[in-house]
Order: C-alpha cells, then structure tokens, then sequence
C-alpha cells in the first residue's frame, strides 16, 4: 500500500494509508507507543486514528496493553471522554478510532497562554472531575491523567490516552520494578505499592493538574524524574499561585493517604454551585471576536458562540449566520427593543420583552416579526419560563401540539400558547428538584406538588381542581392514556382515572414483587410492567390493559430487559444489557407466536434511550452515539441501518418529528436534528447557559414536537421554538 508522507519530525519515515477502512489524512501528534492521525469516516466524520508503532506491534504484551486500551476506552462513555469508534487491535499495526476533538491540550494551552483565570480553572476542574467520575463508574482507572491527556474543547474538557488505565477487575498487572505513568502526576501508591493503586490515584493526579493548570508547574518540581517521585512520596505540594477558593480543595486532592482524597462526586459537590463563565474552556485563539462586537452588551459571550456546532458530524457547518446578517440581526433587535415592540413573554419579572437579546433575535427568537417571507413561514421564539443556572424546564403537549404545559424548579406549572410563547397562566406550587413533566390525561393536567402530592389543574384556566396523595406509590405515577398507573410497596398496582382521580382497580401483578411500568402503547391501550430477577438471568413481562387492568399476556425471558416500543402486529421490542450493564442487544417479542427474536448491536451502546418508526428502533447512547437497527431484519449483521456519532457528551431521549427527522436535547441548552433517511446530523441550535452555570439532573429533557414546529428547553431556564422544517438555520 503506497504510503503517505508525513511533515515534520516523525519517528517513521514512512506510515501506512489507510488503518482499517480509514484513510489518514494527517499526523497530529506522535507519541512513545505510537502516531494519532486524522482521519474521515465514510460518512466525513472527523476521526482520530492511533496507529501503534511498528516495533511494539511485534510485541506480544504490548499487544495486550493496547486490547486492554481499546476495552477501557470503549467502557468508559461521557461528556468528557472521547468515544470510541472503531478498533482494530489485531491488525498488523493495532489500531484505535476515537472521535476527533479539535482543541489544544491543557500542556499546550498554558504553555502558548500562560495559566487559567479563575473562572477558566473552576470549569476545568468540575469538567475533569465528572470525567473521572464516568470513567471510574465503568470500573477503569486512568492511572496516567496529566496535561496532555486533557483536550480542551469547546463543551469542556475531554480526557483521552487511557493507554495504561486498566479495569479494577483486570488480571493484567504492572511488572514489579517497572514505573508506569508520569512522575509529576503520580500518586504516593503508584511509586510504592503499584499493584494496589485504586481510583484515588486519579483524583490526586487531577489535584498535580490543576496546580499546573493554575501556574504553570506542578505541585512537584525538579529535572530529574527520581526527585519528583522522593517529593511525592514524602514532601508537601506547593500550592503557592493557586486561587485561595481552590487551594483547601486540591490539597485535599493531593493528600498522600488515598482515604483522605475526595471522591470525583465530591469534587463536584464541593464546587456547588457553578460559578464558571459558559465559554471558560473556548481557547482564545477560536472565539470570535466579529460576533462580540455585533452583540449588545447585555448578551456576553453567552450568544458569541451561537454556532457551536459538533465538529465534524458535517463536512459543511449549516445554519451559521453570516457577518452582515449577524450585524443587521443585532441592530433590529435594537430598533425592536427600542420601540416597545417586544412580544415574548418573559416569566419571572412579570412583564414582556424581548424573547433574547442576542444576534440570533430575528432567525431564532422570532423578535420583531417572522422569519423568512411568506405566509407560511414560521416564528420561531423563545421564554425564559425559568430562573437562570436551574434545572431545564421540562415540558409536554396536548393533542397535536394545540397547547404546551412546562415546570421548572421554583416555577412551578405553566401553559404556554405553542403560536408565541406566551405564558397564559401559571402556578408557582412546585418542588425544588426537577420533576417530570406535567402529564396531560383525562382533560386536565397532572404535575407534582411540594408536599409530594400529584396536584391537578383546569388546562384553560390554570387553578387547582384536587389533590391526589402517591404516598403509598414510592415509584411515583405512569401515565397510561387518560388512566395513572402507582406500584405500592409489595407489588400492588393501582390505577386511577386521569380526569376524576378516583380508582379504576387495584390489584397485585401475578408473579411481580415489584414491578416497573416502562411503556404505554395507545394503539393497543397496553401497559407494558417488567421485572429482572434477582439473578439478572431474566426479565418478568407482563403486558396489561390500562383502562380493565386485565393481563393480555405475560412471559419470562431471558436477560436483563426493558421495554422500549412495540412494532408491527403488537410485537414487543426491548433492549438487553449485558454483564457491563450496556445494551448490547435488541428482543423483538411477538406474543401471538410466543416467539423472541434477538439481534445482537454491531456495539455495546451506554444507557441508550430509544424512539421507534414502524420496526425501526433509534437507539441514542448517553455519549451521543445513535444507531438505526432494522428490529424486523432476519439476520442480525444486515439490521443496521446506519451509525452516526453526535459528538454529544449527554443526550436527552430522541423524539421523532414530520420529514423523518429525530431530535434531541444536549446538556449545553442544544436542540440537534437528525436526518434518519441518510443517518446524517442537519442542524442544531446554539448553546443556551445564559449567565454560564453548567447544571445537573439525572435525564435531559426531550424535545416536544408538534407539526412543523419542535420545542426545547435549556439550563439558561428558556423554553423555545424553532422550525422543524429547517433545521440547517437554527
């Protein structure tokens, strides 16, 4: 295979064309193990493609090392780790495929800029601890975090090179007398007890790297690797030039005994709550200074990034507005504002005003007029229902998208006119976690209470009509059409009517203890209750009429299971896990035929969430890579209809739109549309985070979608509208 050449300094004169089916474009950087180039999926997605060197290549336990890479890399998934795409460790050059980050490492970035200001390094330090987190919950240890293992990326840091972590569970071990990782980032243990080192060997190496980050050299200085490693072992860290509201947090990272380290959750808890600017981690040489000038200073930098887009999930970015356009959208929102003419209701303050004050005004806020010409046209707009740095609002619709109800923390209950997006009412009695969102049935609409109670409200009107108490319900109430479903303690199921609360039936689930309820299908009017087995082996599934309570049928099947939709003729789909607690397969049930059919994923997808078309399953994984399986396909290795990586960190679940389009929610305020005809990324909004607060909750909330239009809601507390049929210009 000819070789291309490569530029600069290179160990090799010489490397190959192609890894796999992926052509390497350029080198972009080299290491002892080996070269990373950029490559292109067929698709044009970015790629970064480790090639191993030729020498260790020939190496049997080299070759092990770079299995246990790939495993490790594979299991770990999250907001800040890049995923893995493809592999190939036994290739005659090993080879590993992960998706390609753009961005400088932390080495890199101080070394060019100096060390991070305050706000830059409490990001840094809450993203790098989530990662570690996610990392350590699928059972890995890093063991060699350091500055040039942390990419910094425009949605946060990415931690990447797990080239010597290994699973807590792993048989493979490190040599005696051989010196594993970095010295400056090196915990106590890896120097004196290597074959006893745990995940707090990695929370004391994020302690060395954000001395590094803060100025410019580690906790632990000298020449000479020996001296580093006598200074970790036995002397204090110097923490001189670190911020004074970090300090007491790092040198609790930096502790020798690793007992006294903190967790990376309790990093993050101790960070509570965020104070970090949105764009902290944007290097300076990519911020735009064109867009900050246009934008009124009430905006920030918050709307200078409003064409944030996943890096390489398009050849070609779409629906990035123009400089010219950008500066006429700016002076309208002005000329609007100054004539009194917002329409947008804002909620919180009381009064009306402007939907945003950004540059996207026209094209995505829909101030001061209509987007586009015509009668047709549609108006997008934005409401900021709830208070900045919050919980997103979560929100439904009723009928065809004839009216929207959303909640939020400290909010409460709302209807928002789906044409505007004005508040036409409200109720401010609301819990102060996130909940789900309000549930429409039996013409009246259902959201929780403050003292646990499900609390019911008039659709037009907006006052309370009753009360119900879920205080025997611990799992809380599904909605199955207009009848509400509740588990008690001991497996008894209760089911009320939507309209009136009154009780439908009550009675226990033969051979349940304590079964979840995890689909609804209207067509049908079933519920679908299931129950794994202590054991994990099996999967009690029990389908039941709603409005009778009677069981249609009911089956025990194997492995761990759970409902996702139902296909053609009333069969049953659900997802499997495996011993990783993935979803590596995918059960298709037909109960007239009391047959399962199972179709093992091409990978392993982390926590996906499902939407189904006909036998179509779309299954999107926490890490943002979405899969199109064929569920009625004979023959498991044809089902695949296409894979796309988002490059989303977090996703919400994906909700099918008119024109074949899925869309879903990111964790940064985003709303993505994919095209499921051509498995290809067509657009998506801009980051919301307002005043730059990252917040948590356990689900993302889904886009509703309703016609034409699709609804999202993001941490800055907005609720929002754009137009489904053209999403290349959200």
């Amino acid at each position: 295979m000819p070789p291309l050449r490569g530029t600069g300094a290179h160990p090799e004169a010489e490397f190959p064309e192609y890894a796999g089916t992926y052509r390497l474009e350029a080198c972009l950087g080299v290491g002892g193990m080996g070269v990373v180039h950029l490559a292109r999926s067929a698709s044009g997605l970015q790629l970064a493609v480790k090639v191993v060197h030729a020498p260790y290549a020939a190496d049997p336990e080299f070759r092990a090392r770079f299995r246990q890479e790939v495993a490790a890399a594979r299991r770990v998934s999250g907001a800040f780790t890049a995923s893995v795409v493809d592999a190939d460790p036994e290739a005659v050059r090993p080879w590993m495929a992960t998706l390609y980050v753009p961005g400088p490492t932390l080495a890199e970035q101080v070394k060019r800029n100096g060390p991070m200001a305050p706000a830059e390094l409490r990001r840094l330090t809450a993203g790098l601890a989530e990662a570690l987190r996610d990392i350590h919950r699928a059972g890995v240890i890093h063991r060699d975090l350091k500055p040039s293992n942390v990419l910094l990326a425009d949605t946060g840091p990415k931690v990447i090179d797990f080239g010597i972590s290994r699973p807590y569970d792993s048989d493979v071990r490190t040599e005696t007398g051989k010196l594993i990782g970095s010295p400056p980032y090196m915990a106590p243990e890896q120097f004196q007890r290597p074959r006893e080192v745990g995940p707090a060997a990695d929370v004391f190496a994020l302690g060395a790297v954000l001395v590094h980050a803060a100025t410019g050299r580690g906790p632990f200085d000298s020449d000479s690797p020996y001296i580093v490693a006598y200074q970790v072992v036995h002397d204090e860290p110097d923490l001189s030039g670190v911020p004074e509201d970090l300090a007491p947090l790092v040198a609790r990272c930096l502790a020798k005994d690793p007992a006294a380290r903190p967790t990376p959750g309790e990093v993050m808890t101790a960070l509570l709550p965020p104070s970090y600017e949105a764009d902290a981690f944007i290097p300076a040489q990519r911020r735009r200074a064109v867009v900050a000038a246009a934008v009124p200073a009430a905006e920030g930098r918050d709307g200078a990034e409003e064409d944030t887009h996943v890096r390489g999930a398009l050849p070609v970015r779409r629906g990035r507005l123009p400089r010219t356009r950008l500066i006429v959208a700016a002076a309208l929102l002005l000329l609007v504002a100054g004539a009194g003419a917002g329409a947008y209701a804002v909620w919180g303050g009381g009064g009306s005003g402007p939907a945003d004050g950004g540059p996207e005004a026209r094209q995505r806020a829909g101030v001061g007029g209509r987007e586009g010409e015509g009668a047709g046209a549609f108006t997008p707009w934005r409401t900021a229902l709830g208070p900045a740095g919050s919980a997103a609002p979560v929100c439904s619709s009723a009928g065809s998208g004839a009216a929207l109800y959303c909640s939020a923390p400290r909010v409460g209950t709302a209807r928002i006119d789906p044409a505007d997006g004005r508040v036409l009412w409200s109720n401010r009695t609301a819990p102060r976690r996130p909940g789900p969102p309000p549930i429409v049935s039996g013409g009246v609409v259902l959201a929780p209470a403050p003292d646990g109670k499900l609390r019911a409200f008039d659709p037009v009107k907006g006052a309370a009509v009753r009360d119900t108490s879920l205080s025997a319900s611990p799992g809380g109430v599904f909605a199955a059409g207009d009848t509400l479903l509740t588990v008690a303690e001991g497996g008894t199921v209760r089911a009320l009517d939507g309209a009136s609360g009154t009780a439908r039936w009550e009675r226990p689930l033969a051979g349940h203890t304590r079964p979840f309820f995890g689909l609804y299908d209207e067509e049908s009017g079933l519920a679908y209750a299931f129950e794994h087995a202590s054991s994990g082996t099996s999967t009690l599934v029990t389908a039941v009429d709603a409005v009778s309570g009677r069981t249609s049928w009911q089956r025990r099947l194997d492995g761990a299971l759970t409902p996702v939709g139902t296909a053609g003729a009333g069969d049953l789909v659900l997802t499997a896990m495996d011993d990783n607690s993935d979803t590596a397969e995918i059960v298709r049930y037909a109960p007239g035929a009391g047959a399962a059919a199972r179709m093992e994923l091409p990978f392993a997808l982390d926590g996906p969430q499902v939407a189904m078309a006909g036998d179509v399953a779309y299954l999107l994984a926490r890490g943002g890579s979405l899969l199109a399986v064929d569920t009625a396909a004979a023959d498991g290795a044809k089902a695949e209809q296409w894979r796309l990586e988002t490059g989303v960190g977090r996703a919400s679940a994906p909700v099918l739109g008119e024109g074949g389009r899925l869309y879903f929610s990111a964790a940064d305020g985003r709303l993505l549309a994919v095209d499921t005809v051509r498995g290809a990324l067509v657009g998506q909004s801009r980051v919301r985070l307002s005043t730059g607060k990252l917040t948590y909750a356990s689900d993302l909330p889904a886009p509703v979608t309703a016609g034409r239009m699709v609804v999202g809601s993001a941490p800055d507390g907005s609720v929002f509208a754009l137009d489904g049929a053209d999403p290349g210009a959200w």
